[in-house]
């Protein structure tokens, strides 16, 4: 087990440092980054005369320093001294990387139209970064500041403020579809081919063939619109809370609401964990199901029964276990979900959460923020895969992991 460990642990700070790479190269070049500003720039843009402009967003986003210095101060936040850098840039020249032939002349033109004749075939300067602002790094949870949303503030004091309502729909969402698909999965597989099976599997497959948006636009249209216009009691479509007290049409008669309070924030998770819900359950509760059925008909099952033990004894204690081991991989997966947040669902109902910030992130090209909460998800992702692996031998211990 020790050793299966370590292994593990070493995997995973391999995969992501890789996933630190790729997603910071993607992100940097990606249309409508930092890059985007300043080619519109070199293009005429309206800063295209104003030379400060276009220093200020080569030192906002550090291109002005070369591609590795600059990703190790955010990986790990260092260097945060003087650093040489090579090839052309603003600063004076203080040295050479490698001198011409005697004889020969290298002209350097430099961005601002200067034209410089050297004996340096690259001429190195030093860039002193005492000055400017720098990350602890991100193997210290500190992911710098963000330049969009919330400019210039820390991108872990943003995603601080939306992590609670996301571990409260997410959480909620799937404590009750487990509450519900695990009773439904195996009485369905109990009951194989009855009037509730047929139900159960009429009502999970419509479930499992309707995407989260068309359920959450569904939800929104009938649930909200059609009873408020009907002047019934409706459910609210977006946000965590009202701005103002709400009056509820009830029996002929109303109620008031109000702004903040317990009953206003739990009326407004009906719907999207009501969507959740759904789409979780029907999922879960016909896997549970197929997993369940494969398993009573084991002899282990039939041998059980043959010694004399009533139904409950072996469903509950025989057939349950053995069947949950495929099950706990899906459980598991409720980790990097409770931080991700559900993307759709909180888009839907502008619900203040995880997903709904990677969105705007993605959508306003505030890629500190979008790249602290996709390496976040994968250190997740890789941990829930390990927890997988130990629950296993917990469920079944006939599983050794060595």
């Amino acid at each position: 087990m020790v050793n299966f460990l370590i292994r593990r642990f070493t995997q995973i700070i391999i995969i992501t440092f890789m996933v630190c790479i790729v997603s910071y190269t993607l992100f940097y070049i990606a249309p409508g980054g930092p890059l985007a500003e300043l080619r519109e720039i070199n293009q005429g843009g309206r800063n295209a005369l104003d030379p400060q402009a276009f220093d200020r967003i080569m030192q906002r986003f550090e291109l002005d320093i070369n591609t590795v210095p600059r990703f190790m101060r955010w990986l790990i936040g260092h260097p945060r001294g003087t650093i040489q850098i090579l090839g052309q840039e603003f600063d004076p020249q203080v040295g050479c990387l490698r001198e011409t032939e005697p004889g020969q002349v290298v002209r350097l033109v430099y961005p601002d139209g200067r034209v410089e004749e050297s004996n340096c075939l690259k001429p190195v300067y030093a860039k002193d970064l005492e000055s400017r602002r720098v990350s602890n790094g991100v193997v210290r949870f500190d992911f710098g500041l963000s330049q969009k949303i919330l400019r210039d503030r820390p991108v872990t004091e943003l995603i601080t403020s939306r992590l609670g309502p996301t571990l409260l729909l997410i959480g909620l969402a799937n404590v009750l579809a487990l509450a519900i698909a695990i009773p439904i999965g195996i009485i369905s597989a109990v009951k194989q081919y009855s009037r509730f099976d047929y139900f159960v599997t009429t009502i999970t497959f419509f479930g499992s063939a309707m995407p989260t948006l068309f359920l959450g636009l569904i939800g929104i249209l009938f649930l909200s619109i059609g009873l408020k216009d009907a002047g019934l009691p409706y459910l609210p479509a977006q946000l965590a809370s009202s701005n103002t007290n709400a009056v509820i049409p009830f029996l002929g008669n109303s109620f008031e609401i109000q702004a903040g309070s317990l009953l206003d924030r739990l009326w407004h998770l009906v719907l999207p964990v009501g969507v959740l819900t759904f789409v979780s359950l029907t999922g879960w509760s016909r896997f549970i199901r197929s997993s369940m059925l494969e398993v009573l008909k084991q002899d282990y099952v039939r041998t059980a029964r043959a010694k004399g033990l009533n139904e409950r004894m072996v469903v509950m204690k025989h057939a349950l276990r053995n069947s949950l081991i495929p099950f706990v991989t899906l459980v598991v997966g409720i980790i990097p979900a409770l931080f991700g947040g559900a993307i759709v669902t909180e888009s839907i109902f502008s619900w203040p959460g995880i997903g709904r910030l990677y969105v705007d992130a993605l959508g306003r090209s505030d890629y500190s923020v979008s790249m602290a909460i996709l390496l976040i998800g994968t250190v997740l992702i890789l941990v829930s895969f390990l927890i997988s692996d130990v629950l296993y031998t917990i469920v079944d211990p006939r599983i050794r992991l060595s």
